[in-house]
C-alpha cells in the first residue's frame, strides 16, 4: 500500500515539473509579444503613464505601454472659425 502511495506522489510530482517547464520556457515569448504589439502602437514601455499619456496596452514585467495623447485643437480658435462662416 505504501507502494503505492509513493508511486502516485511521483507522478504527480512529474506532472507538477513538466508543467513548470512548459510554462517557463513559454514565458519569453509572451513577454516579447507585448512589447512587439507595443512598438507597433507606437508606444513605449514604462512603469507609469504621464498626465499628457494614456495607456494602450500592457507591456512584460507589469511595465505599461503608453502613447502620447494628441491635442484635439483649442478651442477658442474652433468657436471663432464658427462665428465665421
Amino acid at each position: 500500500m505504501d507502494i503505492l502511495i509513493t508511486l502516485t506522489a511521483l507522478q504527480a510530482m512529474k506532472t507538477f515539473f513538466f508543467l513548470f517547464a512548459v510554462l517557463l520556457f513559454l514565458s519569453p515569448a509572451k513577454n516579447a509579444f507585448f512589447d512587439e504589439k507595443c512598438s507597433k502602437l507606437n508606444g513605449r514601455c514604462t512603469k507609469y503613464c504621464q498626465k499628457n499619456e494614456e495607456l494602450i496596452s500592457l507591456c512584460q514585467k507589469t511595465l505599461k505601454c503608453c502613447m502620447t495623447v494628441q491635442p484635439c485643437g483649442n478651442r477658442v480658435n474652433n468657436a471663432t472659425e464658427d462665428l465665421s462662416t
